[in-house]
């Protein structure tokens, strides 16, 4: 056991991590990722998965294409509907390919990477790669840290008593009442993240003589421009606006189902507390356990805990370097958390209720 207590490891169940922290770090823990590191490479888990990433990528690019074709040979049919569901999975499917691409994951230099990310993300879905990329590696450098990652600012979801206490009016009713609106607010998030990345690049009009800012700006207004002419000249208007939002809706929802599992209702960590790279990493993610329909499902960031420590693994390999990080984990007295889907649902709706109401406390440091 670590000289500071922290908790027994925990293979499976529900239970939340509770490791104390805000410690100095000591030579052991300072090398301790390095050891896990070690062990990975040598079991060949940082390699990559040429042959799967090529038959991922034709299958969600034929899927994508049928998809439109679908939509342009069904014209004013209210089946359309189901169509907007069928993209909604597969704009999200191809967003988990793009997240591996923007981690580096997928080939081995930064510029055919950027490039696949690029056309996935801005082309594909309409989502600006670069804004999410910066926004993404900031969680991953201080996952559930308040103040440092973006994730938690609390702009819709408040994540801490505090942040509930800042809002006032209609503000402060929707966080008192965030559990129960949780799912409704997600129809939104699809929306959200289109119109973030545009601001975003907008905002970023200094960088005129960029190359990549062009790059970025004309992808994304191809797909922005071919998606709504598609649907307002081949759909009657009240057609059109139904498409997109069960489209838009769908894709918040299922991107969010798949994102909120792995860390709300983890450990935050406050600003100036100290935790070294592995235990930042473990303490707040949470695994879900589930299979490979699952992983499938949620293109392989069930296993959150892995990715986190090593965001350059392809998604594949995931549940192969599981066993060894939970054995190393446990060796060192470290919490490795682990939940059923609806575990996990139950905990973060618990999560998110008790934050509303002001009655939520940080399991780490019992604040």
């Amino acid at each position: 056991m670590e000289a500071d207590g922290a908790a027994s490891a925990a293979a499976g169940g529900d239970r939340a991590a509770a490791a104390p922290v805000g410690t100095p770090l000591s030579g052991r823990r300072a090398s301790d990722y390095a050891q896990l590191a070690r062990r990975v490479r040598a079991a060949g888990l940082l390699a990559r998965r040429r042959g799967y990433y090529g038959a991922r990528l034709g299958l969600l690019v034929g899927l994508w294409g049928a998809g439109w074709v679908a939509f342009a040979l069904l014209g004013t049919s209210w089946w359309e509907l189901a169509v907007a569901g069928w993209l909604a999975v597969v704009f999200a499917q191809i967003g988990f390919l793009g997240h591996d691409a923007g981690h580096q994951a997928v080939f081995t230099t930064r510029r055919a990477n950027d490039l696949l990310g690029l056309v996935l993300a801005n082309l594909m879905i309409g989502l600006s790669y670069d804004w999410w990329v910066d926004k993404h590696n900031r969680h991953h450098a201080h996952p559930n840290q308040v103040g440092s990652d973006p994730d938690i600012t609390g702009a819709g979801v408040a994540f801490t008593p505090a942040q509930v206490a800042a809002r006032h009016g209609l503000g402060r009713w929707i966080a008192r009442h965030q559990a129960g609106l949780f799912f409704p607010m997600l129809l939104l998030e699809g929306l959200n993240l289109h119109i973030s990345g545009i601001v975003a690049l907008l905002g970023e009009r200094r960088n005129l003589r960029s190359p990549a800012w062009w790059r970025e700006s004309v992808l994304l207004t191809v797909h922005v421009g071919g998606y709504l002419a598609a649907v307002f000249l081949v759909l009657p208007p009240g057609h059109a606006v139904a498409f997109v939002a069960v489209h838009q809706g769908l894709l918040g929802v299922y991107l969010g189902c798949a994102f909120a599992p792995s860390h709300k209702g983890m450990p935050l960590v406050q600003p100036g507390e100290e935790l070294d790279f592995l235990r930042r990493q473990v303490l707040t993610s949470r695994n879900i356990r589930g299979g490979p329909w699952l992983e499938l499902t949620m293109g392989g960031l069930n296993y959150q805990i892995e990715h986190h420590l090593f965001p350059r693994m392809p998604s594949p390999t995931l549940r192969r370097a599981a066993p060894l990080v939970r054995a190393f984990c446990a060796s060192r007295g470290l919490t490795y958390h682990e939940s059923t889907l609806g575990g996990s649902r139950t905990q973060v709706m618990r999560y998110l209720r008790d934050v509303g109401r002001g009655r939520w406390h940080d399991p780490l440091g019992g604040r």
